[in-house]
């Protein structure tokens, strides 16, 4: 199976200001890869350039196998649901199915009723009087019943309450399982990331700090809190993503390929938060401005 995404050197330039600059990385298929980073970190202009909406200044972009936006057969793999989750306010539910059922060739109506059932939607109501989270579940059942490959999600619940939220996310990861679906899903709440991804992607200040596989990542990193006075002898070959000092105490995230022991040393797991943290840091100068780690807002 291909990759779901690859990019190589993968850049994009506004005038003199890079959206996104040297990305190289590989999205395996069949994961729900969380994208991660505070506003303005270059998620959006990754994914517009994922679903060709944007052509990049520099590098390379491949889409499950193709070049993004290239025809119809590359369009019909991909489905996006946009940030602000588009629908057209003056459709009923009804008008936007037949819609789809229209320009999708691949659209199954029957994923797409049963979607609208189960959401107890009445299919005559227009968009504009949906609420947020209605119009959000609307936006993701016109992308499902499209059958795509890739579903792209680009921050689709950012502007919902907790209770849309946690029911828009519950939607996704049942569509996943039943179907064989990859997913990349943009975020700024890592309480959300770590709901339903398996994958990460943490992206800083247009650049890409750290990828892989969740659990392989939280195995690989470390909280050490000990002295200060001995933070010069820990091993060479650790490597620390963030340190912070409170009077003669240090503690320590460091990225360690072993087992990590120091004799005077405690030694704690580190959570998807205090992994996302510490890159952001160590990237922006100790500020994570823009990442919410709540459920709320």
């Amino acid at each position: 199976m291909a990759a779901a995404l690859e990019a190589d050197g993968l850049g994009k330039q506004y005038g003199r200001k890079w959206a996104l600059a040297d990305c190289t990385l590989t999205v395996p298929a069949g994961r729900v890869t969380g994208l991660v980073g505070p506003n303005g970190a270059g998620k959006t202009t990754l994914l517009n350039l994922a679903t060709g909406m944007l052509a990049p200044t520099t590098g390379s972009i491949r889409v499950l196998g193709g070049v993004p936006g290239s025809g119809p057969a590359q369009l019909r793999k991909v489905g996006f649901v946009a940030q602000d989750t588009p629908t057209y306010a003056a459709l009923s539910i009804a008008d936007h199915l037949h819609f789809g059922a229209a320009a999708n060739p691949g659209w199954d109506a029957g994923i797409a009723s049963a979607r609208i059932r189960a959401l107890r939607l009445d299919p005559a109501q227009k968009a504009a009087k949906l609420s947020g989270g209605q119009r959000a579940q609307l936006a993701l059942t016109m992308a499902i019943a499209k059958q795509p490959e890739l579903l792209i999600l680009d921050e689709p619940v950012a502007s919902l309450d907790p209770l849309a939220r946690r029911e828009f996310l519950q939607a996704l990861a049942e569509t996943v399982a039943e179907q064989e679906l990859s997913v990349v899903l943009s975020s700024h709440l890592v309480a959300d990331i770590e709901r339903v991804c398996d994958y990460l992607i943490v992206l800083v200040a247009s650049r890409v700090r750290i990828a892989g596989e969740v659990t392989e990542l939280l195995a690989s990193h470390h909280l050490l809190t000990g002295p200060r006075s001995e933070e010069d002898s820990l091993p060479g070959d650790w490597e620390i993503i963030q340190a912070s000092h409170v009077g003669r105490q240090t503690s320590l995230l460091v990225r360690a390929a072993g087992p990590v022991k120091k004799p005077g040393w405690a030694v704690d797991k580190v959570s998807l938060e205090d992994l996302v943290l510490g890159y952001m840091s160590q990237a922006a100068g100790g500020t994570t401005a823009g990442l919410l780690t709540g459920a709320a807002r």
